[in-house]
């Protein structure tokens, strides 16, 4: 594995993203967290966001049981609490082809939150299959497999504090 991303690089970028969501949004924001790959950049963000944040958790799906995504995209599990009103940040770790993604944001948007926008770790614009908005960006990267700071390959790596390319 080579190390793409340090993790003090990913701790600097994550602080300043927490300050720019909070910037943003100055009477606190609910950060809704995209399992399982984001929980490690969630925690991170919510220790670094100065005011008020709460948080919750989806889980969604479009792989089922294969390894390239079957373009259906089925909750696993839905928020805990009620977004209507509320400032929401759905983060994520990382948005490639982005159908994921804009299926995530039509589902938020139809329970009427206040304002809906999208943290992710990582993107990869040269997988995007559909033109979805992500407002906060950490870093943009090329197409390369990547694991560490929440991201797995078979459940594996999700521990390392950086984020690394395997094979290549």
């Amino acid at each position: 594995m080579q190390v793409l991303l340090s993790e003090a690089d990913i701790q600097t970028r994550v602080r300043d993203l927490a300050n720019e969501i909070a910037r943003d949004h100055p009477d606190g924001v609910h950060l809704v967290a995209v399992l399982k790959g984001a929980f490690v950049f969630l925690s991170d963000l919510a220790r670094a966001m100065p005011g008020h944040c709460s948080v919750d958790f989806m889980a969604v799906s479009s792989y089922g049981k294969g390894t390239s995504s079957s373009g259906q995209v089925q909750v696993l599990k839905d928020l805990s609490s009620d977004v209507e009103g509320r400032d929401i940040v759905i983060v994520e770790d990382i948005v490639d082809t982005g159908l994921t993604l804009t299926y995530l944001q039509q589902i938020l948007r139809a329970r009427s939150p206040r304002h809906l926008r999208t943290a992710c770790l990582l993107s990869k614009p040269s997988r995007r299959k559909v033109d979805v908005p992500v407002e906060y960006i950490g870093f943009t990267i090329e197409d390369k497999f990547v694991v560490g700071y929440g991201l797995d390959y078979a459940e594996k790596y999700r521990n390392l504090p950086y984020i690394a390319v395997i094979g290549d």
